[in-house]
């Protein structure tokens, strides 16, 4: 064969390491990503041997992130997004902040200027999509607030990095000091304000058009597409959706892959089809998303650890511990509880793509040295390989600061007016009551309706911002993680009648449940999983209820057939076991 196949050696290579070494991790027991890490490595220019196509492979992962992006758009709502705003928004600008900052501060001992500084300081801010949204999945809190809040944050940081991406250039000279006359005069003010202005128009005009003209078209062809009854062309319409957008949000409005993709999927997600869309992508998503881990390998440097171990460390402890540090705090400044500060915080410590273009820009225009590029994907290697471990690290951390430290037990709830219910509450509706936990998509309608049915209720929400508006509605709310007996006792859930867990996270939900039977042995359990298994694991630990998607969906069919045919439809009756 005489032509190019550098994309299926590249692709074949790739693929193949990665599996070979992901599966010895997995039997190590050490993350599988790890593999892939080490594979990109391995294949890559730094070390012998064959050399993979470092651009294709950088291309093949940039659809990786699409692809996650898109998926994650799906699963959110703009009402997930609202609901986290205040959170996301300072939360993710005081981070930037203040890890710049620190980023300066390393400059200025290396004897960097302060241009190299700030774009040191920005490539260290920013967190990696891939690992987060891989990490979240994983754990299955993609739909929780502590996954809707660290989404947010994400979403946020990538718009100021793209706005960061054009300001750059027009800013180099205008940052390296007074040295330069123009920088200070009329004529360069202008050349910093106008790129900023039109790429603020640009991702304003992005985001206006897919949230009304893009909620109005792409919903309706993708069931045009359905109607054919061809998965092929379904599946080709959902990928299409997805690159397609994210390419054009890129090449039109100089919007960055991810963040054009993710909105494709969130005006997608408004569609009755955005379950199978979802199911439709996965196989795809989940193989491009290794192809990212590869690439960062591949972009790696291992001399770099021998010649300069000590900036290395040092910058991997900013990303890892730092970050971990600001975010943390940032959380629980914001009064949320203990456990989202640390799911928040560990989520966010790692950093990615936006680093490598930050970085990449950086020295093409002579504002970062190339040691510090070099620094950087040091750090992102290290920090997405230690990622998974702080995840595993955040029960028995949290079960540790609140066992050994009064002041973290007593921070997350000192003076809160949303800790606890108002003393004017009449009592007569906090008893024989009931206790919904999780006011999201699935609790709103379990609340709204009982509301409706004059039965009495009281929701435990670890979002603020939903605690808030229903007190504002005459609905006794408070904030804090049920796990927490704190929270449940201020609920009132001794006197309970009933505890609904509509969170979708299986672990938190067993805890929720263990906490309440403790204050009240009796009170009767309502629980939301996710598959079987959660089912199986909760009901025999006591769970009166566990409901879970596939199970309803075939009840309420069997219901409805049940019904027309005039067979018995009582409560009790369930379904046949497989």
């Amino acid at each position: 064969m005489t032509h190019d196949v550098s994309l299926i050696a590249t692709l074949a290579a790739a693929f193949g390491l990665a599996l070979v070494l992901g599966f010895i991790a997995v039997r190590i027991r050490i993350p599988a990503l790890v593999g892939y890490l080490v594979a990109g490595v391995i294949l890559g220019p730094a070390t012998p041997g064959f050399v993979a196509n470092l651009g294709l492979a950088q291309e093949l992962a940039e659809i990786g992130v699409i692809l996650l992006m898109f998926g994650v758009g799906l699963h959110f709502s703009l009402d997930d997004l609202r609901a986290v705003q205040r959170i996301a928004v300072r939360g993710a600008l005081a981070r930037i902040v203040i890890v710049t900052g620190l980023g300066v501060a390393l400059a200025w001992i290396w004897g960097w200027s302060l241009a190299a500084g700030i774009v040191f300081g920005l490539a260290l801010s920013v967190a990696s999509t891939v690992v987060l949204l891989k990490a979240l999945e994983g754990r299955g809190l993609l739909e929780s607030i502590n996954g809707r809040i660290a989404i947010g944050w994400l979403v946020v940081e990538d718009l100021v990095m793209v706005l960061v991406l054009v300001l750059l250039p027009a800013t180099s000279a205008w940052i390296s000091g007074p040295d330069d006359a123009n920088a200070a005069s009329p004529g360069g003010m202008a050349a910093l304000i106008v790129p900023f202005a039109v790429t603020l128009g640009k991702v304003v005009l992005f985001v206006a058009l897919m949230l009304v003209a893009g909620r109005r078209i792409l919903p309706g062809l993708l069931w045009q597409v359905a109607r054919t009854g061809s998965r092929e062309l379904f599946t080709l319409c959902v990928v299409t959706a997805a690159v397609g957008i994210a390419y054009g949000s890129a090449a039109i409005f100089g919007v960055s892959f991810a963040l054009g993709a993710f909105f494709s999927g969130l005006v997608l997600g408004e569609s009755s089809l955005s379950h199978r869309a979802a199911a439709e992508s996965l196989p795809l998503r989940d193989a491009f998303s290794v192809l990212f881990f590869v690439s960062v390998g591949m972009l790696f440097e291992p001399a770099m650890l021998t010649r300069d171990p000590l900036r290395v460390l040092v910058v991997a402890g900013v990303i890892v511990f730092a970050k971990t540090l600001v975010s943390f705090g940032l959380v629980l400044a914001f009064r949320y509880p203990l456990n989202t500060a640390l799911t928040v915080s560990a989520g966010l410590a790692q950093i990615g793509e936006f680093s490598f273009l930050l970085a990449g820009l950086g020295v093409s225009i002579g504002m970062l040295p190339a040691e510090g590029q070099g620094l950087i994907l040091a750090g992102a290697l290290i920090s997405i390989a230690i990622n998974p471990l702080l995840f595993a690290a955040i029960e028995p951390l949290q079960a540790w600061i609140r066992s050994r430290s009064e002041l973290a037990r007593t921070f997350e709830l000192p003076d809160d007016p949303l800790a606890a219910l108002p003393m004017s509450i009449d009592q007569a509706r906090l008893t024989d009551h009931v206790v919904v936990v999780g006011y999201g998509r699935v609790g709103r309608r379990i609340g709204e309706a009982l509301i409706e049915a004059a039965i009495p209720i009281v929701v435990a929400e670890q979002n603020r911002e939903i605690v808030d508006a229903l007190r504002e509605r005459g609905v006794p709310a408070v904030a804090g993680d049920a796990s927490d007996p704190d929270v449940l006792a201020q609920a009132h859930v001794h006197r309970a009648r009933m505890l609904v867990i509509a969170v979708p996270d299986a672990f938190h939900a067993r805890k929720m449940r263990e906490a309440a039977v403790a204050l009240r042995p009796d009170i009767e359990t309502v629980v939301r999983v996710h598959g079987d298994e959660e089912a199986a694991l909760l009901r025999s630990e006591g769970a009166d209820q566990v409901f879970f998607g596939e199970e309803e969906l075939a009840l309420g069919m069997l219901r409805h057939v049940f019904e027309r045919v005039g067979a018995d439809v009582s409560p009790g009756r369930a379904l046949p076991a497989e």
